[in-house]
């Protein structure tokens, strides 16, 4: 088991914990932040379903990240939400209305560097979405690559690709009625001629940067990321690219830089692994790790689903669920049990 002394005392999270979000929260020191985004020599997180709420995107940011991607979120779902101040912990949330469940958290001290990621396969439902929450974020994207049936199957996602007019629409009704940097994530088409000339359409919309994932759809995690492909995009465009795939150790972000030509480097699994990929002084342990997310997500009161499931993704990669560990974090149902088990190790 992980001590958690100084860190998280087991009794007081498992009743007490909120008295010491807003204790913890009354010392922070809001800022003022530019409202242009840098899309050069950035080292980026990349947007990942359950995962990408404000902890980790905070844990991202504490170990080098220079911008922080949410998870994608639906149009249709944040229609059904209002902005709230959370005055408890000092968070910004976007809260569905008849649920009152939490759809969208940030804070100030994310405000120079969160994306907001939005699925959506409308023009006018992203713009109404983009100006509810423009104003708490750095930029706004548009998720053009998730191959996943939840997304696809409304037309968002991977199903853009295929609809190139819906793109140009999409992108510059948001270009021309925000101030904020909008952009959008692709993957690879059937070959390099259709990704580079579907990148030079989305690059007219006025855009300021595109994110290349490095696979097409119907490839697996597991296949190589076609990195010569990326460089093809990169080499046609005049906007930053950021560059997506088998990025696992620090020193790849140079090996794909050079390789693609890329401006900045966006990464996913390594860091849902370990967060600390993006320090140059090297990873740290993946205990300490877990034990510093377990902290943010009490501190941030992180819903139970997404904190379980990050957790797992952790410890399948170094472990196995079926180790007391992993049954530890399977077993709880509440942040408190989280904190009580030590983060589940």
């Amino acid at each position: 088991m992980l001590n958690y002394t100084g860190v998280v005392d087991e009794e007081f999270a498992a009743v007490t914990y909120f008295t010491h979000l807003r204790a913890t929260w009354e010392v922070r020191i809001c800022q003022t932040y530019p409202t242009n985004m840098e899309y050069h020599n950035k080292l980026v997180l990349a947007p990942m379903v359950r995962v990408g709420t404000l902890p980790f995107r905070l844990l991202a940011a504490q170990y080098g990240a220079d911008i922080t991607y949410g998870e994608e979120i639906i149009d249709h779902k944040m229609l059904k939400c209002e902005r709230r101040i959370n005055e408890l912990i000092g968070s910004t949330d976007f809260v569905e209305k008849v649920t009152e469940s939490v759809v969208f958290r940030t804070c100030n001290e994310e405000k120079d560097r969160v994306v907001f990621q939005m699925g959506t396969s409308d023009a006018v439902r992203a713009l109404t979405v983009a100006k509810l929450v423009c104003n708490d974020v750095a930029a706004i994207d548009i998720n053009m690559g998730c191959p996943k049936s939840f997304s696809v199957s409304g037309g968002m996602g991977a199903a853009l690709l295929s609809k190139p007019e819906l793109i140009h629409d999409i992108l510059t009704t948001l270009r021309r009625n925000l101030n904020t940097p909008v952009t959008c994530k692709i993957r690879l088409l059937k070959s390099p001629h259709d990704t580079v000339e579907l990148a030079r359409r989305i690059e007219k919309t006025g855009i300021s940067a595109l994110a290349v994932h490095g696979r097409k759809v119907s490839d697996r995690p597991r296949d190589p990321a076609k990195w010569n492909e990326i460089a093809d995009v990169v080499s046609a465009l005049s906007i930053p690219v950021i560059a997506n795939g088998d990025v696992l150790e620090y020193d790849d972000f140079e090996r794909i830089k050079s390789a693609t030509g890329a401006s900045s480097v966006m990464v996913a699994r390594g860091a849902l692994w370990n967060a600390s990929i993006f320090s140059p002084e090297g990873k740290v342990s993946y205990e300490a790790v877990k034990r510093e997310y377990v902290r943010k997500c009490i501190l941030w009161d992180n819903d139970i689903k997404s904190t379980k499931q990050t957790l797992k993704e952790m410890i399948m990669h170094y472990s196995c669920l079926e180790l007391p560990e992993g049954k530890a974090v399977t077993k709880s149902e509440s942040m408190a049990d989280i904190a009580s088990n030590g983060g589940g190790g």
